[in-house]
């Protein structure tokens, strides 16, 4: 909403559209937070985590939980700053509190021997950094963003806006995770071999899909810029040019992976673990069943992230719930007959679930969307001309 506001020139209305969107954070936040401290160690039990790692996987993820709030303050105004077509400086803070991170991760891990909780400090304290580091920016670089007291007028109606947008893309990434903890629990009956590996398998990949990330917000925020702007052909070119990087992109590091993924794993895996060979025997095989289908997970995002810029967020959660289904019959029924396999095929699974119902949306979104827009530039031109009249 605050792309199409900038794209718009309504520098007013964007103002509120950040103020709101601030708002909400907050609120979200806290509610978060104090959910997941209340409820983490439940979760885990249900998820039969296995009792080596139970600790560790505690103490982890209830710092990570208190420090949400400082997530959502980078996430919000990287984000702000995107709408606005300043990805660069987003781009650099973040560069920046990942190495604050790896050093952070040293300090804490190895000088004070703090484990799974040291990390877990030193993310949250990076990640506060770079949110103090966008508002500072904001603050002494960006004056259209300067928020006063007006701005926080909000009104109901930017706000009920803004949950229309943001609940279906909510869901859509909440119904995907569950997916996830589906299949997780799954892979915790393995045991803690299979654990490791998958989950240093999934360090890498995590590497591998940030560019997916990234080509997802450019696209949201383009569509979102140029929906304001009412410019359809720079939404068409701008759709079409994100898929065929997303597919190239896709190509070369399927390739990459591949070949190469086992050996990139070794930076997550204790060189003196006793089972190392056969820990990256798993991970070889996870990635390599994983990177033959990186490209319907780049057709997935191109078109997820579009539909959200176009105001088609419901749609893109729907996407959210194929992404469920297929992790979950992965995880609840194909696990049992066919090990191991079915969880390196579960991702993939999912990523081809979801484009069965993207592709044919993106087909007939987007003729909807040339239309309203061309309808909408001819009474903007219209009404013009009645008033020079």
């Amino acid at each position: 909403l605050t792309a199409q506001k900038f794209g718009a020139g309504d520098m007013a209305g964007m103002r509120r559209t950040v103020a709101g969107a601030g708002i909400l954070s907050l609120a979200v936040g806290i509610f978060l937070t104090i959910s997941f401290l209340l409820f983490m160690k439940p979760l885990l039990v249900l998820m039969h985590t296995p009792e080596d790692i139970f600790a560790d996987a505690y103490a982890y993820i209830m710092i990570i939980s208190g420090g949400i709030l400082a997530q959502m303050l980078y996430n919000l105004l990287s984000s702000i700053l995107r709408a606005i077509g300043n990805s660069k400086i987003p781009l650099y803070f973040l560069i920046l509190s990942a190495l604050l991170n790896i050093v952070l991760d040293l300090v804490f891990m190895v000088v004070f021997g703090l484990g799974a909780a040291g990390a877990a400090i030193a993310t949250v304290i990076a990640q506060g950094v770079s949110g103090v580091l966008c508002l500072v920016y904001i603050a002494a670089k960006i004056p259209v963003l300067h928020l006063k007291r007006e701005d926080f007028q909000v009104g109901s109606t930017i706000l009920l806006s803004q949950l229309h947008v943001g609940i279906p893309m909510a869901l859509q990434y909440s119904i995907t995770a569950i997916g996830s903890v589906l299949l997780q629990t799954a892979i915790n009956g393995f045991g803690s071999l299979i654990v490791a590996s998958v989950t240093a398998a999934n360090k890498v990949q995590s590497f591998v899909h940030l560019p997916f990330s990234t080509l997802g917000v450019t696209l949201s925020t383009w569509c979102g810029q140029n929906m304001g702007a009412r410019d359809y052909d720079r939404v068409r070119r701008g759709f079409w040019d994100g898929m065929a990087v997303a597919l190239v992109y896709s190509v070369l590091m399927g390739v990459v992976m591949y070949f190469f993924g086992e050996y990139v794993s070794l930076i997550f895996i204790d060189k003196d673990e006793t089972r190392l060979v056969e820990l990256l025997s798993y991970v070889r095989e996870f990635l390599r069943k994983n990177c033959i289908l990186y490209i319907p997970l780049g057709i997935l995002t191109v078109c997820r992230f579009s539909l959200q810029g176009l105001e088609h967020g419901f749609t893109a959660m729907f996407a959210g719930v194929f992404l469920m289904v297929a992790r979950s019959v992965m995880a609840l029924w194909a696990v049992k007959f066919f090990g191991f396999d079915a969880v390196c095929y579960a991702n993939p699974a999912a990523w081809i679930a979801a484009c069965i119902l993207l592709v044919p949306a993106c087909l007939v979104v987007m003729p909807k969307v040339r239309r309203r827009l061309k309808a909408e530039k001819a009474q903007a031109l219209s009404t013009g001309g009645n008033n020079g009249q």
